[in-house]
């Protein structure tokens, strides 16, 4: 790995801000086993997926597929397109973004005022998720058209290879002791392009994904989910970049319990996604039955800040029955708990 894992004390560019985000200790178990967050909202647009844009963008440049003045256009629920947005402004490219209601509305607006072009695949009034709409139309709106690239996110290599700094990141913070990975699974790149590489420093390591459940990856029953930018809804097809072969368990976390997951962390200070939010329920879950001094290492993978029109905001919440007070109750006394352990 020769890119610099620390970033210098001054950069010229954006991009040049991406990776070196902070791990936290959320809380550690009686036995000395902790429960670390690789804290990817401190990257910029405050997301994860700007590593595998930059990625993207770079590689279809090697191969000629994008020159000066070119345009990229990509399907998003809008952290793709965030990073995507930031990485064409900087190098000169024009973006269009195929997007759907179901995205958060911050994250929209933020993409148009990066200057992205936003095409809507459904009408207003509707929030469901349209991934396999998205797809179709930014495939189509590529096809044919010189010195333009559709990153095509779910099923390009370049996805998965934009992470793999993450796991030397975490090899170096922790001197080679990571015991457990767990990640969301959506496109597969960000848990599985960090799985790869980890697996080649740290062989041991134990790989957890996890999926909202009404996501199909890890098998059915399908429905409508909230939770944003994670897992496949039924009509889409699994990522290329999903390989069941490095995932070594596959569980699914409702929307009520990633949400109750999120607002519970708030309350310690941290703001975190609503996927994040499923992701640290299920560490959370983990934790106490682990062996003693386990590391577990959670990939969050953007902030709570967009979320405050829906996670965040109670109305919101109330009006799709994803408010669970009680539940919020019993993680906010285990995090207690378990910070104090």
């Amino acid at each position: 790995m020769n890119e610099a894992l620390v970033r210098p004390a001054v950069v010229s560019r954006v991009s040049d801000l991406i990776g070196g985000t902070p791990l936290f200790e959320l809380c550690r178990a009686d036995n000395g086993s902790r429960l670390l967050l690789k804290l990817e909202m401190y990257n910029p647009t405050g997301t994860a997926k700007i590593r595998m844009a930059r990625q993207m963008v770079l590689d279809a440049e090697a191969r000629g597929e994008l020159r000066p003045g070119g345009r990229i256009i990509e399907s998003t629920s809008g952290n793709t397109g965030l990073g995507l947005a930031v990485i064409a402004a900087e190098r000169g490219y024009a973006f269009t973004a195929v997007v759907d209601h179901h995205a958060c509305s911050d994250k929209l607006r933020a993409m148009k005022a990066l200057g992205t072009e936003l095409v809507y695949v459904a009408g207003d009034g509707t929030e469901e998720l349209a991934t396999a709409a998205r797809e179709e139309l930014a495939e189509e709106m590529a096809r044919g058209r010189d010195n333009t690239v559709f990153t095509e996110q779910h099923n390009n290599p370049s996805n998965g290879v934009g992470y793999h700094r993450v796991a030397h990141e975490l090899h170096q913070a922790l001197g080679g002791r990571v015991d457990v990975l767990v990640g969301a699974v959506g496109t597969g790149g960000s848990l599985c392009g960090t799985a790869r590489e980890l697996r080649k420093l740290v062989p041991g390591v134990r790989i957890v994904g996890v999926e909202p459940k009404g996501s199909i990856a890890f098998g059915g029953p399908a429905h409508d989910y909230y939770q944003s930018g994670t897992g496949t809804p039924e009509g889409a097809e699994i990522g290329a970049l999903v390989d069941f072969d490095l995932i070594d368990e596959g569980v699914k976390v409702g929307d009520v319990e990633a949400f109750a997951t999120a607002r519970a962390v708030a309350r310690t200070g941290l703001l975190i996604g609503g996927s994040a939010g499923g992701v640290v329920h299920e560490a959370l879950t983990r934790l106490p039955s682990l062996p003693p001094g386990t590391t577990m290492v959670a990939l969050v993978n953007d902030g709570g800040e967009k979320y405050m029109d829906t996670v965040f905001d109670d109305a919101w919440m109330n009006a799709r029955n994803l408010t669970d007070p009680a539940l919020e109750r019993e993680i906010d006394e285990a995090l207690t708990k378990l910070r104090k352990g």
